[in-house]
């Protein structure tokens, strides 16, 4: 077969696989969409079909095959990060600036001390540790995986229960938007390059002065042109972050946190974020599942994810019940948002990949993390639906 031919045989599985699970197996309870082609991912890498049909694995999966995959998937997953920071709104954040930055606060610092204690504890071990990765970056990578929160998954869960639109749903997005801000901010910290610190110094001087220069042009320019410039600037923004060392992810988040979502259409956001799910996630999520690995034993990987799945759920209910006490909040809201806040399926894979791309971590941590974001997030669903049943005075009124 040609290299194009086995280039479509992989599109062909990426897309034909998950959707029939998803359908044929009814997993949208614990499991939509979006987890269980990241699952499917897991399972067409190496560590599983690489394992079970190695000539078939060889033989789809071969260079040409999986570079142009990456390249699908660096491009997805930088228009979706760019979108995400277009939707942050930190306007209603800052309108309850107390109560939100308490929240916020601990609902990241608890299972971010709790996910730094298990990477300490997995310096111990060989095969964590990333080759260019200093302690503290190792430490500080692990403990904020565990404490992320996808911003993007959370609002399709609360579509899905209907929480959305009351005001608990609206007080847990401003949780997750100021978490979503130091979750980005941490990431450029741990990414800073000292041997080009001046490099870095330069683009985010630039990018301050063409932020400034970008808006004043973005409200100038017709609404139909708006998507065009504004792509535009992902490309550049994204091109100045990884030549400085910060990643192109980072300057993906930092074009779209700039940008006003109510420069555009509310319905085409909508479906420009939907588009970006269905037709180019699934290769990012293919891309994800190539770099998982194995080789420090299946069993060590699913400890260790087992012990950062301890520290994020309990850690973030730590947090939200904390904060619960210390806002007076009504019996039972603490744990529904922190259970709420435990979805970590794409921004912590987005996250653990860029620690990846910058060897902090190993494609053993990478798997670890991956397996862990999983499973938190699966676990939403099925224990805020019991939970909301019982709050429904709480949850479905005006305040």
């Amino acid at each position: 077969m040609s290299p194009s031919e086995v280039f479509l045989v992989a599109m062909l599985i990426i897309f034909t696989a998950p959707y029939l699970i998803w359908r044929l197996g009814r997993t949208e309870y614990f499991a939509p969409l979006v987890v269980v082609q990241i699952v499917t991912g897991i399972a067409l890498g190496p560590g599983v079909l690489g394992k079970v049909f190695p000539d078939y694995y060889r033989f789809v999966f071969t260079a040409p095959v999986v570079q142009s995959i990456s390249s699908i998937a660096q491009w997805a997953v930088m228009v979706f990060v760019w979108i995400a920071g277009i939707e942050l709104d930190l306007r209603k954040a800052w309108v309850h600036r107390g109560e939100s930055g308490v929240t916020a606060g601990l609902a990241l610092g608890a299972p971010l001390l709790l996910g730094s204690l298990a990477a300490m504890g997995m310096l111990s071990f060989p095969g964590w540790v990333g080759s260019r990765a200093m302690t503290w970056q190792f430490v500080l990578g692990i403990g904020m995986a565990c404490a992320v929160t996808a911003l993007p998954i959370l609002i399709l869960l609360m579509e899905k229960i209907a929480i959305l639109r009351q005001p608990i749903g609206q007080r847990i997005l401003r949780y997750a938007s100021v978490d979503d801000i130091a979750i980005w901010g941490v990431l450029a910290l741990i990414l800073m390059d000292w041997d080009r610190v001046g490099r870095q110094v330069a683009f985010l001087v630039a990018f301050a002065v063409a932020s400034a220069l970008f808006r004043w042009l973005m409200v100038r320019v017709l609404e139909r042109d708006r998507w065009y410039v504004g792509l535009i600037w992902l490309a550049l923004c994204g091109l100045g972050a990884d030549w400085s060392g910060l990643h192109y992810m980072v300057g993906a988040f930092i074009a779209g946190a700039v940008m006003d979502s109510d420069w555009f259409d509310r319905r085409q956001m909508d479906w420009l974020r939907h588009n970006v799910l269905l037709v180019m996630m699934p290769v990012f999520f293919l891309s994800t599942g190539l770099r998982t690995n194995w080789q420090v034993g299946g069993g060590a990987v699913f400890i260790a994810a087992a012990v950062l799945l301890v520290a994020s759920v309990s850690g973030k209910l730590l947090g939200t019940l904390l904060a619960a006490k210390l806002l007076n909040w009504q019996r039972g809201e603490g744990a529904l948002i922190g259970w709420l806040l435990q979805t970590k399926a794409l921004i912590m894979i987005i996250f653990a990949n860029v620690l990846l791309d910058k060897a902090i971590i190993t494609n053993e941590a990478f798997t670890a993390l991956l397996l862990m974001a999983v499973a938190s997030t699966m676990l939403t669903v099925p224990v805020v639906t019991p939970m909301l049943a019982r709050m429904r005075e709480i949850v479905f009124k005006d305040k």
